[in-house]
């Protein structure tokens, strides 16, 4: 039966799944979930869909990339390697819309070309979502999740939370509170001829740098850390960050400084800051006209602690398992599947923050909890012994899920008998224990080196093999034929 005229969808009751979100990480769990058969809710507090990409980047231009032209055709899953900003489906029509309605200005979409991709994703992919449904509350009762919002109450076994990770957050500098947020840091008009401190070196704090740099007369990004350039330069963010780092080796008005903060006070209509060095040591002051706390955000959890979840990240974010799980019933989606850290064997994290990242985290979810919450065992297809090897060689050399999460998803096969186990956590591969098989990965070291790596597990036993780097990254050559058959046979 349809919905009668003026109906909202996703009526209060019972469900499979329930997603609180219409951003981009809860459009995408919610697609997934959708398509292998599931009965879910989506639930958004917002009057429509887009999320935190209504509000940001507060300059308008987003810091990942999408090449309107690439080597595959944009309805293949190959083109997703080169578009980091749409979401997947199975339906070719929904396949690259954020390409679709950029310009070739920029590389990078603005974030209304974003929001008009996730809009279009929305209306076509037909989800079920009810706009204008505030979750308020959230309690458990036997294997199910209830949540109590101002459309009335929601059951299921599985609730995904999509909230994004958009509460500004601060940290406990003396000061700080009086300082605007990088969410209230207005236009940069407003900074024209200024000297402006930005207090942090992450994506908010090189974002308005870059913003700045048309503007402000000097710009002076401030935390203790030095920034790490060589993991930047593999970063899909790289552009916004060196932008920045240019205008400082040019001498053109910007500084990176290595530093502690002591106090931040008003001072002759502006700013003192006082900080520590820490690269460099040495106590010193910044003078500035404006000061704005690049500080990051945290994910809203509300009484979700009272479940069970527990964070990290300085209690920014909540801390999952390999399968995004917080406690039991209660999963996460989008950017705060950071949570859930996966092996960081050189130190760097996964792309789980961007849409590029979650977007796959979202797919290998919805698999996961279809076949172990909702006995819903999917196709794991057969192959034959002479498969195996050119399976993966394939997707070491195009699988945007491994290139886009190095390290951090995995291709598995199983090998007693052969069968093609997709993709998966890496960290839950080297965890489990079972039968014989084999996962590869693209990997990145901390001189910034891309090579792929084989996790074999036989007997019980895991052995791990880093396969020699390409300059070109072509994976699929003999060499690594060679290598691999010499692993399994």
């Amino acid at each position: 039966m349809g919905l009668l005229a003026g109906e909202q969808p996703s009526a209060s009751g019972a469900y499979d799944a329930v997603v609180v979100g219409s951003g981009a990480g809860g459009l995408q769990a919610a697609y997934c979930l959708d398509r292998l058969g599931l009965r879910v809710a989506v639930l958004s507090a917002d009057d429509r869909p887009g999320g935190a990409f209504r509000m940001w980047p507060i300059f308008e231009r987003l810091l990942s990339w999408s090449k309107l032209d690439a080597p595959f055709d944009r309805d293949t899953r190959e083109y997703e390697w080169y578009d980091h900003n749409s979401l997947l489906a199975d339906e070719p029509e929904l396949r690259a819309l954020v390409p679709a309605g950029m310009s070739r200005e920029f590389i990078v979409p603005s974030r209304a070309e974003m929001e008009a991709g996730l809009t279009a994703f929305a209306e076509r992919s037909g989800l079920p979502i009810r706009y204008g449904c505030m979750w308020e509350a959230t309690r458990r009762e036997g294997d199910e999740v209830v949540l109590e919002t101002s459309d009335g109450e929601y059951r299921c076994r599985a609730a995904v939370f999509a909230l994004g990770v958009t509460e500004p957050w601060r940290s406990p500098i003396p000061g700080i509170e009086a300082v605007p947020h990088y969410a209230d840091a207005g236009r940069p008009q407003a900074y024209a001829g200024k000297r402006v401190v930005v207090i942090g070196k992450r994506n908010s704090g090189f974002e308005l740098a870059d913003g700045l740099l048309p503007w402000a007369a000097r710009v002076v990004l401030v935390s203790p850390r030095p920034v790490q350039t060589a993991v930047l330069s593999q970063a899909t963010v790289r552009v916004r960050y060196f932008q920045p780092l240019e205008d400082y080796s040019l001498g053109g008005g910007t500084f990176a400084v290595d530093a502690a903060i002591d106090r931040i006070e008003r001072h002759d209509g502006g700013w003192r800051v006082h900080a520590q060095g820490t690269t460099t040591p040495g106590s010193f002051v910044l003078d500035a006209d404006d000061v704005v706390a690049a500080t990051g955000f945290t994910t809203p959890l509300r009484d979700l602690p009272s479940l069970g979840v527990s964070t990290v990240g300085q209690g920014r974010i909540p801390s999952l398992s390999p399968y995004w799980e917080a406690a039991p019933g209660v999963y996460f989606a989008g950017n705060a599947t950071q949570g859930a850290p996966g092996l960081r064997k050189h130190g760097s994290g996964s792309s789980s923050p961007a849409v590029h990242g979650f977007r796959y985290n979202a797919r290998v979810l919805a698999r996961h909890l279809a076949e172990t919450r909702f006995g819903r065992p999917l196709e794991r297809p057969a192959l034959g012994a002479d498969e195996v090897v050119p399976l993966l060689l394939r997707e070491l050399q195009t699988a945007p899920e491994l290139w886009a999460q190095k390290g951090y998803l995995a291709r598995v096969v199983s090998l007693d008998p052969p069968r093609d186990d997709g993709v998966q956590p890496l960290q839950a591969f080297v965890d489990a224990t079972g039968p014989d098989a084999v996962a590869v990965t693209v990997e990145v070291d901390a001189t910034g080196t891309i090579y792929p790596s084989v996790y074999l597990r036989r007997g019980g036993r895991l052995r791990n093999v880093d396969l020699d780097p390409d300059r070109l990254n072509a994976f699929a050559g003999q060499p690594y034929r060679r290598a691999l058959e010499a692993l399994l046979r």
